[in-house]
């Protein structure tokens, strides 16, 4: 999945306006105008596509979670520094803005008739380099955010 679908997709399914996504770039103190925010939503064959970097799905999924959860006082400046976003990074972060639990997140897979074990959603969570990490794939996370797609805006559970 590109970064851009993952954005479109998200932003979609948790029914976020322009202004709603604006004020979650602020929140990750990064600034971002509605014409921006057009040209990351477009299809690549659009004109004015814009590929949505990792830095700036992050900066998104940080202020996410601030937008939902509440900005951390006394929370330590992260350094600015280029790092690559894995599917398990996204996958995390889309579960501590919502405040998901375990039986949430199998929920949601089900919802998109993509039953996910209790031990496979773990090993994505674990650390990297531990005995039982699993990489999460781009199918899972489809899955996921369609599951999400499913509560949010059609209403199921």
């Amino acid at each position: 999945m590109t970064k851009n679908d993952v954005f479109r997709r998200l932003r979609y399914a948790l029914n976020l306006d322009t202004k709603a996504v604006v004020e979650i770039f602020r929140l990750a103190e990064l600034k971002m105008g509605q014409s921006d925010i057009t040209a990351l939503v477009k299809k690549e064959e659009d004109e004015g596509y814009v590929e949505c970097s990792d830095a700036v799905l992050e900066a998104f999924l940080d202020g996410l979670i601030s937008y939902k959860r509440g900005k951390r006082e006394g929370e330590p400046e992260k350094g600015k520094e280029e790092t690559l976003l894995t599917n398990n990074d996204i996958l995390k972060k889309i579960r501590i803005a919502l405040a998901l639990k375990e039986e949430e997140m199998l929920a949601l897979f089900k919802l998109a008739h993509f039953p996910v074990s209790k031990s496979e959603l773990s090993a994505v969570f674990r650390a990297k380099g531990q005995e039982n990490y699993k990489q999460c794939g781009d199918q899972m996370l489809r899955n996921f955010l369609k599951g999400l797609t499913a509560k949010y805006r059609e209403g199921t559970l």
